[in-house]
């Protein structure tokens, strides 16, 4: 009778088992899709759940182990800008095809397809806005648009910023996130490093900041050029930066690179930036810089002392 008994227990706990395990399964599926609908994030570097309102409330970054998820241009400019400062500019430069590129599907395509399923028209967004009450003029890239690569439309704009920078005396600071120039646009394409770059030499002449801030990843043209031209060169941790790949740069030295090569600490190590900034100080940071290298006021004083040496040099 015992034994009919426990035979009975272990047989009903066996199926306890099955059951639970089946309930498992759909709870698992309802769990992926809660996920999916965006109720959840998953951090890819330590796996731990955080709601989703949570992690954008502290601006993406994983509040256990200090991960920076990638975020777009929009969150970007959410996060640095003040509230109902930001003026977007050059908002309807469209990119052309002028060499009738085409790869696996003509480039002009692929340009629609970016731009009708994420509604960007390229890979910046400029505009003007404060950062604290501070003016400032601000380039956000956004890796989402064919890997943030550089194109015309994409050199074009940062030119036309930093020329209303210098021209209102702002400080400029350009998010950097890319994997390149557009090879689609060639020649072109490299040209605007050189564009770029000669904008960038007429604010420095204007004795006008400038801070590229580097995130993950900015690689190839963009690292070749704007992103390593800044008076104050800020990132964000862990971010990989560089010009060409790990693999390539392993094959032409023909020797194993270190595990940290390319991230944000081995080059601040070696000089190639100044500061290591988390993404949630990003803004104070930002401002304290920018207000450090506001323009003195001119005072009677001040007014008073560059006559008096005007005029002992004028006697000399």
């Amino acid at each position: 009778m015992a034994n009919n008994e426990e035979s009975r227990g272990l047989k009903s706990l066996l199926d306890w088992f099955a059951n639970r395990r089946k309930s498992g399964s759909i709870s698992v599926e309802r769990q992926e899709r809660e996920i999916a609908d965006g109720l959840w994030n998953k951090c890819p570097k330590c796996g731990v759940l955080t709601y989703a309102k949570d992690l954008r409330a502290n601006q993406m970054v994983c509040t256990e182990c200090g991960h920076h998820n990638r975020v777009d241009s929009d969150e970007r400019i959410r996060q640095l800008i003040d509230a109902n400062t930001w003026k977007p500019i050059d908002e309807n430069l469209l990119p052309a095809d002028p060499l009738q590129f085409r790869d696996r599907k003509p480039y002009s395509d692929r340009l629609r397809e970016t731009q009708e399923k994420l509604g960007l028209i390229d890979a910046v967004k400029t505009g003007l806005g404060e950062i604290n009450n501070l003016p400032i003029a601000l380039g956000v890239m956004d890796f989402r648009f064919m890997g943030g690569s550089m194109g015309s439309v994409v050199g074009e704009k940062l030119t036309r910023l930093i020329e209303q920078a210098t021209q209102r005396r702002y400080a400029v600071v350009i998010v950097c996130t890319s994997g390149g120039a557009r090879m689609q646009e060639g020649m072109l394409s490299l040209m605007q490093m050189a564009k770029i770059s000669a904008a960038l030499q007429r604010h420095r002449d204007a004795r006008l900041l400038y801070i590229p801030v580097l995130t993950n990843p900015t690689t190839g043209g963009v690292t070749a050029s704007f992103a390593m031209l800044g008076d104050i060169i800020l990132a964000e941790p862990k971010a990989m930066i560089g010009f060409a790949g790990r693999r390539v740069i392993e094959q032409t030295l023909r020797e194993k690179l270190p595990d940290d090569f390319q991230t944000a600490e081995d080059l601040l190590k070696h000089g190639f930036v100044d500061d290591i900034v988390p993404r949630t100080q990003l803004k104070n940071t930002l401002a304290q810089l920018i207000s450090l290298h506001q323009p003195a006021p001119t005072t009677p004083h001040m007014v008073l002392w560059e006559t008096r040496s005007l005029s002992s040099t004028a006697v000399e």
